[in-house]
């Protein structure tokens, strides 16, 4: 299993919304999807994929880091494991 953490990413955005965001740039469809709360401006979202590897997601990595999206500069991160 691996994990992505995107920031910053509003309550607001559905996960289908997130689903449609990372399959539209090759990500394999995500297996679950986890609120990381911020009392800041940079809400996150945990998404997880029980059948890609770390290096799968780095090298995917690329094409979402630093992307605007949904009025936002996307910040995308490989997590090493997974935040329970």
């Amino acid at each position: 299993m691996a994990a992505l953490l995107l920031t910053p990413v509003e309550d607001s955005t559905s996960d289908e919304d997130i689903r449609n965001f990372l399959m539209k740039y090759g990500f394999p469809s995500p297996d679950g999807f986890k609120r990381v709360p911020s009392e800041g401006a940079r809400p996150a979202v945990l998404v997880t994929f029980d059948g890609a590897t770390e290096p799968a997601l780095q090298a995917l990595l690329p094409r979402v880091n630093q992307m605007f999206w949904k009025n936002h500069t996307v910040t995308a991160l490989v997590m090493r494991a997974p935040i329970e």
